[in-house]
């Protein structure tokens, strides 16, 4: 008998059924050994040695039972750091390998499967192509594990004696929220500036009625326009400022009422707008909090009952490659669904960008492009999540939307007023995922045609100042700056929301009085903690490791 080991009883359920009766497929619940949580638990002085403990001792007594009664041992654990680590604690307490990997019995052989769904056929090849444990990648996560542990008891003790004892700071959110508290400080920094717009309402045909104007110091008022085209103040001859004040918005009005309004020109450009690349963690996020408001938690929690039903792919993944199979059923689902017009020249690759890219995962999409979150009888929220990875991945192989830009402007005395039209010509990849891409259809116009005034309506706005953070672009920046993990942006921002560091209103992330505190006193005594650069090159430190090119212990002593 085979013993296979995972982490979540779902996933052994679902991989269970597909391997049969010549395996056992069991369950470690996570991690299984960790550092205590009463002490530091490292020698820092025996080159940073740890002193693991057993977390669940229940689960080891089973597991140990369970491969008494076996010949071979598969570690099926997730495939990132976290997965190498979890399957290496396991076969070193189970005493199939050595520290360093090799494995103890060769009779009794022990693999390492990977795979980035839950199917059949990847499980199957995964089997076929399975290694040994990855000692790089365990010292990398090993690393961390330690550096966070370090940075946690020495951060704690400053913020007990100057703040509240039960505070605590971590190496990533910190960061974190020092992002957001400069983000408020900048906002407290900002003075804002006037400036007044002015919209024309214009016809095609002279009105009987009298010119109205409305000039209103309510900010954002709802103006309802009659029926025509309502072109926006645009500068005069090589001036196109704003309008600073009332005064200069009066000034245009009184000049343009009376005058003539010409057609000075008429501007089509046709544009080809290319779809996304198929989701990483981060845009997943991102994507689920702009469109539905769901938080990050909320969002890797439903990617990961649809990843062990075997739904989707690995949902913790900062690439965006995908198999050349699952390219060829995703163009041949397009060409038999929307025919070949929508399906590009050549197949398209896209390059993952992101700074911190490491194991060569696949970006999510689903297991079955065929199969709509209907058949899977989802609920509600799982609903949303599958068929928003379903639809980006179908996008991301379709055909160019083609898109015609429209400007028209008017020549009113010496000012400019002008409106923007667009049509698309061909939606390609917006038929299945759209975008804010709403046409504005224009009537057919001619340049030094006459149009006619019927209302102005000038309004008093002040400049606002940069926006606070989302969960989404907080997690956009976080990527963008090489801070974390796809697996560590939704317990960054749950830890510091829990913590009270940080509050939300609306979407809004806010600093608390505590997280203003916390990050003065990180920034004076420990500045590399809350400094950006300093922690994403720690993070290539760790790439560096997981790579085997840098010595653990070597990049804990510098």
């Amino acid at each position: 008998m085979k013993l296979v080991i995972v982490e979540s009883p779902s996933k052994a359920k679902t991989i269970q059924k597909y391997l049969g009766k010549d395996y056992h497929v069991v369950a470690s619940k996570g991690h299984i050994i960790d550092l205590p949580k009463s002490e530091i638990g490292i020698d820092i002085e025996n080159d940073f040695e740890p002193k693991y403990v057993v977390s669940k001792d229940a689960t080891l007594r089973s597991l140990k039972e369970a491969y008494k009664q076996a010949d071979e041992l598969i570690l099926a654990v997730d495939p990132d750091r976290e997965g190498e680590a979890i399957g290496w604690h396991i076969a070193l307490r189970l005493k199939a390998i050595k520290e360093n990997g090799s494995i103890v019995n060769r009779g009794r052989p022990v693999k390492r499967i990977v795979f980035t769904e839950i199917t059949k056929d990847a499980i199957g090849k995964s089997i076929k192509d399975s290694r040994t444990v990855d000692i790089n990648l365990v010292n990398a996560q090993q690393a961390r594990r330690i550096l966070d542990r370090i940075v946690g008891y020495k951060l704690s003790p400053l913020l007990w004696k100057k703040i509240r004892f039960g505070l605590s700071a971590g190496r990533v959110q910190s960061v974190a929220l020092k992002l957001i508290v400069d983000r408020e400080r900048e906002r407290e920094a900002f003075k804002a500036e006037e400036y007044w717009s002015l919209e024309a309402l214009l016809t095609e045909k002279k009105s009987a009625k009298q010119i109205k104007v409305v000039i209103s110091e309510k900010q954002d008022e709802s103006h309802e326009f009659s029926k025509g085209l309502v072109f926006e103040y645009a500068g005069y001859a090589n001036d196109k400022s704003q309008l600073a004040n009332r005064d200069s918005a009066t000034k245009v009005i009184d000049k343009v009422k009376n005058a003539n309004w010409i057609i000075d020109s008429i501007v089509s450009k046709k544009q080809k707008r290319s779809p996304k690349p198929p989701f990483t963690t981060s845009t997943l996020q991102q994507a689920c909090a702009n469109k539905y408001g769901m938080s990050a938690k909320q969002t890797m929690s439903i990617a990961q009952k649809l990843y062990e039903a075997g739904y989707i792919t690995y949902m913790r993944t900062d690439s965006v490659n995908v198999s050349a199979e699952a390219v060829k059923k995703t163009q041949a689902f397009i060409a038999k669904n929307y025919g070949n017009d929508y399906l590009p020249k050549y197949a398209r690759t896209y390059k993952t960008k992101s700074k911190v890219a490491q194991e060569a995962h696949e970006a999510i999409r689903p297991s079955d492009i065929t199969k709509t979150a209907n058949k899977l009888a989802l609920d509600s929220s799982s609903d949303k999540v599958y068929t928003l990875i379903r639809n980006r991945m179908l996008a991301s192989q379709m055909e160019d939307a083609v898109i015609e830009s429209t400007q028209v402007k008017v020549r009113v005395s010496e000012y400019f007023f002008k409106l923007n039209g667009q049509k698309i010509l061909f939606p390609g990849f917006l038929s299945v995922y759209p975008e804010s891409t709403s046409e504005q259809l224009l009537p057919k116009l001619t340049e030094s045609q006459e149009l006619f005034l019927n209302e102005l309506f000038a309004e008093q706005h002040f400049t606002s100042p940069p926006a606070r953070y989302s969960e989404a672009s907080l997690i956009k920046s976080l990527e963008q700056y090489g801070i974390g993990r796809p697996s560590t942006y939704a317990p960054t921002i749950s830890t510091i929301l829990a913590r009270k560091y940080v509050e939300k209103e609306g979407r809004n992330l806010i600093p608390t009085d505590t997280g203003m505190v916390v990050t003065r006193l990180l920034e004076k005594h420990f500045p590399n903690i809350v400094d950006i650069s300093f922690t994403a090159n720690l993070e290539e430190d760790l790439d560096h490791i997981a790579e085997g090119k840098r010595v653990w212990t070597e990049m804990m002593h510098d």
